[in-house]
């Protein structure tokens, strides 16, 4: 009997009948073929390519059936990843997306009679996480891709980061707290503090603004009647103007003296101080924090690695960790755009100058009301105590 043409009602009523799946029990695995009916399905089974099927699959059953299974658990594992990610999610619902598909690996031709047999050889493989509860079966997949875990690596490396500076902060806030706390003047204060209360009567203000009289100025005498004053007077007033102007000396000569210290303490301060005067504070492998916004919003507070060093030392390549849009980024920047990042308790820091310049260190206490910190060295066991926080900066060996 031919096919029937197009669009006739019989062409279109075997179209309609051929769409989504069909009764499990009229599909042949081993022949991918679905038939419509139990006489189709048993058609089949006489045909002679199933019997050819059938022969292959008995001469190597264990190969057929392990290949079957495979292809099912990749099928099932593949789209509860894709779909559900991470999420704990009934199984049943996942295997209902997964035979939607009409070509998909049938269980019959697999090892597993049931779905619960194969959500549970899901939980021993440890391939996801599996319990069972009065609605059935849950499974979580455990994601075990080297991309992602690196991704939840630097996550979790940047929010530890992140946590650093937020702990420091409330802690500072809370000894302010405590200590508005502790102080009894202040709540005196507050507690005389009364709020403005409005007069019942509704009268205007009036405001009582006394000002103090100018002083009256002192007459200036020219030239003329300067002369017609006598010769004792004129004495007296040039005995009063040399002791002004020998007054004024004294103080000049005071002044001068303490201009000349504040010089040479200053000085003193910058030959202390070299690094910042002749070679600048920038090593290779420090830490360091953008604090300009020339560069534009994503990299303002952005952390970094110094990776070289200019010639005149204060000029270096920086390649940037955090935040994550701009990771990997490289800028060039003068040290004049940076400042040091303190680390966590325990890491390692780089002293810049003072004393102790260049030596390594580890950090054992931080005083952020003083913004200075306590660094022990390794070898000797030393501790050396309140370096202010522009001395250190957190190091990471090349």
């Amino acid at each position: 009997m031919g096919k029937h043409e197009v669009g006739t009602p019989k062409y279109i009523a075997n179209k309609i009948k051929a769409k989504g799946l069909q009764k499990l029990r009229w599909y042949c695995q081993m022949c991918q073929k679905q038939c419509r009916d139990e006489n189709g399905f048993k058609c089949h089974t006489m045909s002679e390519s199933h019997h050819r099927q059938l022969l292959l699959f008995a001469e190597n059953a264990h190969r057929y059936m392990d290949q079957f299974s495979k292809d099912f658990s990749n099928g099932y594992l593949n789209l509860l990843k894709r779909q559900f990610g991470t999420r704990r999610v009934p199984a049943n619902r996942v295997y209902q997306e997964y035979i939607s598909d009409r070509g998909h690996i049938h269980m019959n031709a697999t090892q597993w009679l049931t779905l619960t047999a194969f959500v549970k050889w899901l939980g021993r493989t440890g391939q996801c996480v599996v319990d069972e509860t009065e609605k059935g079966w849950y499974v979580t997949y455990i994601d075990r891709d080297p991309e992602t875990l690196a991704a939840q690596e630097r996550k979790a490396k940047k929010e530890k980061m992140d946590k650093d500076d937020e702990e420091r902060l409330m802690d500072f806030i809370e000894k302010q707290v405590e200590r508005a706390k502790q102080d009894p003047k202040e709540g005196e204060s507050e507690a005389s503090k009364t709020p403005l209360m409005r007069p019942e009567n509704d009268t205007p203000l009036v405001l009582d603004i006394k000002l103090k009289p100018k002083p009256k100025l002192l007459p200036v005498f020219n030239k003329v009647k300067q002369e017609k004053v006598k010769g004792e007077n004129i004495s007296k007033d040039q005995s009063i103007l040399s002791k002004s102007t020998d007054e004024k000396d004294k103080k000049r000569k005071v002044h001068s003296d303490n201009n000349d210290k504040e010089i040479k303490s200053k000085k003193k301060f910058k030959c202390n101080n070299d690094s910042s005067a002749t070679e600048g504070w920038l090593k290779e492998g420090l830490m360091v924090k953008v604090t300009t916004k020339s560069l534009g919003e994503k990299y303002y507070k952005a952390k970094g690695v110094v990776q070289t060093i200019c010639k005149e030392g204060f000029v270096g390549k920086i390649k940037l960790k955090t935040p994550e849009e701009v990771n990997g980024h490289v800028i060039r920047l003068d040290q004049e755009y940076l400042e040091t990042v303190i680390p966590a308790i325990g890491k390692e820091i780089l002293i810049l100058w003072g004393k102790h310049r260049g030596r390594k260190a580890t950090v054992r206490k931080l005083h952020i009301e003083r913004y200075s910190i306590d660094v022990e060295f390794e070898p000797e066991r030393t501790i050396v105590e309140m370096l202010p926080y522009e001395q250190v900066c957190k190091y990471i060996s090349v």
